[in-house]
């Protein structure tokens, strides 16, 4: 049977402004932004690139305008993947 008594929850401490815990909050949400950042300029190459590249209609300059955009595209995806491993470093240096 259940209890009809209340149950009380311990108040959520604050972190201090400079104690780690506020920098590591501050990493991880630069971290979260870096990523979304970098996947949305991506995105946005690569489907330039594509449309670039099916508008081509055949003209080979037009062609690798559209390859170098998608190129372009993949680099910036390896680096929206990079890119928490290199925040944690930059945070592993300054904490």
């Amino acid at each position: 049977m259940l209890s009809d008594t209340a149950a009380y929850a311990v108040e959520p401490k604050e972190p201090e402004p400079g104690s780690p815990e506020s920098l590591t909050v501050v990493i991880d949400n630069i971290r979260v932004w870096l990523v979304g950042i970098l996947v949305a300029v991506a995105t946005l190459f690569l489907t330039a690139g594509g449309l670039r590249y099916m508008a081509a209609n055949g003209d080979p300059g037009e062609i690798e305008k559209g390859k170098l955009a998608m190129k372009a595209a993949a680099i910036g995806y390896g680096l929206a993947l990079l890119a928490p491993l290199f925040v944690t470093i930059v945070g592993e240096w300054v904490t």
